[in-house]
């Protein structure tokens, strides 16, 4: 009987692995990534069209208002035209989302980059890429390598101006929380506080109505205003760019978004391939070089 009972037992256990054998080799086995859905941030993958964004099968992106020329043509960010709007939605195209799925919303400059949960997949409007945004948001790769200019009615004194010493004595005014502002605090250090404005429409009365002597902006906007908006003002020059890395424009994102990633991506493909340069020579090509400020 004790050796009987061995038997069982073996034979039993060898019933039972076999049968778990077969068990393991029928049940349903996970499905392998596919292979062309690289990763995004914290583990989310850049699936063409399948992002998680704001909204399922949408892709939200958000500017300031008005949409000022030449980033965007006619005041219509949704239209395609201008520098910054062909941007967004070639970047949209390489992240699988068509034109039709480009919903845009107005958000003031300052707001895109302030601290709490943001209402868009990402912001264009200027805005620089810089470690103290950096705390409040994140960034993609930058689109657009930016100096900043300082235009004045001709004829005047500080039409006339050939460095930054020269614009010490001057009133100097230029958008709340740009970098324009930061380099007439931080570079020119005038001698006088600058005027600050909401918007850069603001900033162009004020010059045109004579209280301020001089504006600062981006170059490309500069040279917009200067052709087409105040015509009887120039460039008076640019500033070199500081701690010898260029100043950029960059994508706008929630801090730790899932997207950064897959848009830094995007926005580094399109460099890469040459559509950043295209755009930048239909659009910004009347932007060409002024007179450096030392």
């Amino acid at each position: 009987m004790h050796l009987a009972s061995r038997a069982l037992r073996r034979a039993v256990a060898v019933a039972t692995t076999a049968l778990l054998a077969t068990a393991v080799g029928c049940a349903p086995q996970p499905e392998e990534k596919a292979a062309d859905a690289p990763s995004g941030a914290n583990g989310a993958t850049c699936a063409k069209g399948e992002l998680a964004t704001k909204t399922s099968g949408k892709l939200t992106v958000a500017t300031d208002e008005p949409a000022y020329e030449p980033w965007f043509q006619d005041d219509k960010p949704a239209g395609g035209k201008g520098f910054e709007s062909a941007v967004a939605f070639a970047v949209a195209k390489q992240l699988g989302y068509d034109k039709d799925a480009v919903v845009w919303q107005s958000v003031p400059f300052n707001k895109a980059f302030a601290p709490g949960e943001k209402t868009f997949d990402f912001d264009i409007n200027q805005v620089s890429i810089s470690d103290e945004r950096k705390k409040a948001v994140d960034f993609s790769s930058g689109y657009y390598d930016v100096r900043q200019a300082v235009i004045a009615l001709k004829g005047t004194k500080a039409a006339k101006a050939t460095s930054i010493a020269d614009l010490k004595g001057l009133k100097l005014g230029a958008q709340v929380g740009t970098t324009s502002l930061d380099y007439i605090d931080d570079v020119v250090k005038p001698n006088q506080d600058a005027a600050v404005y909401a918007k850069n429409d603001q900033a162009k009365s004020a010059l045109k109505n004579g209280q301020v002597d001089a504006i600062v902006t981006d170059l490309p906007t500069a040279f917009y205003i200067t052709a087409a908006e105040v015509t009887d003002a120039k460039i008076v020059g640019q500033f070199e760019n500081q701690g010898g890395t260029p100043e950029q424009f960059g994508l706008v994102l929630d801090k730790g978004s899932a997207l950064t990633s897959c848009v830094t991506d995007a926005v580094d493909t399109l460099r890469e391939n040459g559509t950043l340069a295209k755009l930048e020579q239909r659009w910004l090509s009347d932007a060409v070089d002024a007179p450096v400020l030392k």
